[in-house]
Order: structure tokens, then sequence, then C-alpha cells
């Protein structure tokens, strides 16, 4: 081969290599603690990624690791953002009471109304106060809560005379403090650990959204299901969330990519997504003829002004802690019926 020859074939390689290294520039590690089958990770969580490898033309590959498969335990998710264990999560704000103070408004009882209308709340409030202080040190790809909160339980729950002395997990510290508001005794633990405790005795009860039910066989463990009239008897939000110095190294193209995939309309498809899969779940315990109540407005109404007084404790809280609670509840409120109603 002549010099210019060879010249020529070099560049050739240098060339095919760049190419090579461009159909693949970046590797995000994506962590959560559901099992890959679950509803959130396969409706999702695996689409945002197939659509951010997609619309990157395959410059970023997304790993996802499920059940907490990177290690650690599901109250460390949000730090393994912060620190670089991994590069986005997605994890409940419970998890780590107490951390994200505002955000609680959507885990009290009977706030939210829907999922979509609550998630729409949510990203704005979010967005509004939240991403330059309780989330100031991740990227926040997105914010959502889950269909109805509701009970299950080994035995029939139909008012809160029922729940006395019962022990029911509770998925945060509001719904724990809701809980024994009603006269249960909550246990607080990740929802994963919900089956193995159920199975056991050291749970009665537990409340979590029916979307979740069939990957935990909750219906396969306890038989009755309780259901509310007129929004939840609570909620739970959760964030996903991108660690900031991964975000901030991309160049800029790719950081479109990221954040075209970011915000209010990725926030209310989570939310809606979740929700979308309480049906099939509630369906799936029909089938194994489970008890399933559906309380009246009258019956709800019970449970309204039993939990009522959690309102003015958690406004109490706030205050102590310098925000104005009863405006994050009208605000969550007005934003539901207002702007966002019919997300």
């Amino acid at each position: 081969m002549t010099k210019l020859g060879m010249m020529a074939a070099s560049v050739l390689a240098l060339t095919l290599g760049a190419g090579a290294a461009l159909a693949q520039e970046v590797t995000l590690k994506l962590h959560q603690f559901l099992p890959a089958q679950a509803n959130v990770p396969k409706l999702v969580l695996d689409v945002w990624a197939d659509t951010i490898e997609k619309e990157s033309a395959g410059r970023i590959k997304v790993e996802r690791y499920a059940a907490m498969a990177l290690g650690g335990k599901p109250p460390e998710l949000y730090d393994q953002a912060i620190d670089g264990v991994a590069d986005v999560v997605w994890t409940v704000l419970g998890y780590t009471p107490g951390r994200f103070p505002q955000a609680e408004v959507f885990e009290l009882p009977f706030m939210t109304l829907g999922a979509g209308p609550a998630s729409c709340a949510y990203w704005t409030m979010a967005e509004k106060y939240m991403l330059d202080k309780e989330f100031k040190d991740v990227k926040v790809v997105g914010v959502w809560v889950h269909g109805p909160g509701m009970i299950h339980a080994n035995k029939e729950i139909r008012t809160p005379d029922d729940l006395q002395g019962v022990k029911i997990r509770g998925g945060s510290r509001v719904v724990s403090q809701l809980l024994e508001q009603l006269g249960a005794t909550p246990v607080g633990m990740p929802v994963t650990a919900v089956p193995e405790a159920l199975s056991k005795g050291v749970l009665d009860a537990t409340t979590i959204p029916w979307e979740v039910t069939a990957s935990l066989k909750v219906p396969e463990l306890v038989k009755n299901h309780t259901e509310f009239t007129g929004g939840a008897l609570y909620n739970i939000p959760f964030v996903f969330a991108m660690n900031k110095a991964k975000y901030d190294s991309l160049p800029a193209d790719l950081k479109a990519v990221i954040d075209k995939n970011s915000g209010m309309d990725f926030s209310v498809f989570g939310g809606k997504t979740q929700e979308g899969a309480d049906g099939p779940a509630r369906e799936a315990a029909v089938k194994v003829g489970n008890n399933i109540i559906t309380l009246t407005e009258a019956e709800t109404k019970v449970w309204r002004d039993k939990a009522a007084p959690i309102y003015a404790s958690w406004i109490a809280d706030m205050k102590g802690k310098g925000i104005d609670g009863e405006a994050l509840i009208k605000e969550a409120t007005d934003l539901q019926t207002g702007a966002c109603a019919g997300k």
C-alpha cells in the first residue's frame, strides 16, 4: 500500500471509530425498587428510557436496574441519585420522612382528585416551590402520584372502628399519622416488604393503590379491599430524578432530549398511567373472588370527619418549619379543580 493509501486507511479507521463512539456516548443507570415486571417500571420508566434512547439516536443508553439491583435499600435511592451511585432514580418521597415537607400536601386524606389532576398540581407546585429547595441537589425529570390509595386487609374494613388495633402498613409519615388517627396501629415499611409482612402476620393490612397489588401478590394474601368515594383516602408523591453532574455533563443536544421528556407532560403521563393500571389489578382481585367494599359517599364522610384533625396538625407542623401549610392546601385544591382539572 502506498503512503497515501496508508494515510487514507488511517483516516477511514479513525472516522469509523468516531462513528462507533457516537453510536453510544452516554450510559445512564436507572435504579428503582420494584420488580422489573411491575407496572411502573414496565409502563412508565421503560417507556421513558426507550424514548430517550430513540430520540438520542442511540447516543444515550439507559441501563435498567430493578428491585435495588445496584445495592442499598429503597430509602437510600434519592441519595444515590445525588451521590452518583445511580444516574436516574424513581422513589417514594415518604421513604425519607420530613425531607420533602411541601410535597406532603398531596398525602393528606381526601386531598387528591385523580392522579392526572393531582400530578399536574404536584408538578406546578414543585416548579414553583420545590425544585430550588427540596429538590435542589438533583435534576428532576418528573413528579407524580398514584391512583387512589386504599386498604387491603385480612378482615372486612367498612368503618374506622373496624381499624381499631389493626397492624397496617403506612407508606409515609403523614399516612402513618392518618392511620393512627383512625385507630389503627401503623407500621412503616417500603412497599416491597409488604408481602412477607402479610404472610408472617407482621401486618394485618396494608395501604397501597390497586395497581401494585398484582406484582406483590396482595390478593393472594388478603381477601378484603376497601375503596372510597370522592377522593383518595391518601396518596403518595413520587420523584423521578437524575444526578445533577451527569445531566450537566451532557452536550446541549442530549440535554434537550432529557428536557423534552421531563416536566409537566411526563409527570401527568406517569400519574395517569399508574392510575390506569388500577382497573386490571382490581379485576384480578374480583376474579379470585375477593371481597371488594366500595364505600358510599355517606360512608366515606365518616372517614373524612374522623381524619379531619390531620389537617390542623399538619398545618401546625409546617408552621414550625416556616411553611404556610394552609396556603399549600388551598393551592393544591384550587389547581386540581381549576387549571389541572381534566388532566
